[in-house]
């Protein structure tokens, strides 16, 4: 009864970290977050000069890495009898934590863009990377915002 519980809990923790890990915030250049609103950014304007595409590593989800640490070692302890039940566990538990990580890392990776940017005023050059959901080419005219510790790219 004890053993069905504990399995019922591993499922409910995983469940949650589930659900947890998919509210991801969005780093698309076009989506701006509750606390940015109302809030003034200073704009420049410049050149794009180079882009490149890269990866985007996506947040760990401690919750979900949890509950696959739990359901490994639950997994695991059902080998053997005795202290082969007991490093079953550990085994599991190990193995089951890092295949939620390695989930986590593999599902919440994205497509970014490397943006390099000439501003007008002075030449300042600029690297941003943002998601990869608006396209951008060499020589293209764009304008910056930048305020709230965000930086953002985004086509005239």
């Amino acid at each position: 009864m004890n053993r069905r519980l504990l399995q019922l809990g591993g499922i409910a923790l995983l469940a949650a970290g589930l659900a947890t890990g998919c509210a991801n915030t969005s780093d698309s250049g076009q989506v701006y977050s509750k606390d940015q609103m109302r809030q003034a950014h200073v704009v420049e304007f410049g050149q794009v000069i180079a882009v490149k595409n890269v990866l985007m590593e996506g947040n760990r989800n401690e919750l979900l890495t949890m509950g696959g640490t739990a359901l490994g070692g639950l997994a695991g302890s059902n080998i053997g009898k005795g202290s082969g039940a007991v490093a079953g566990a550990i085994v599991g538990a190990i193995a089951g934590g890092l295949a939620a990580q390695s989930a986590q890392q593999t599902l919440n990776t994205k497509p970014a863009l490397e943006i390099t940017v000439k501003l007008d005023n002075g030449g300042k050059m600029l690297s941003i990377v943002q998601e990869a959901d608006v396209p951008f080419s060499q020589g293209q005219r764009v304008r910056v915002l930048s305020g709230g510790g965000t930086t953002r790219v985004s086509p005239l």
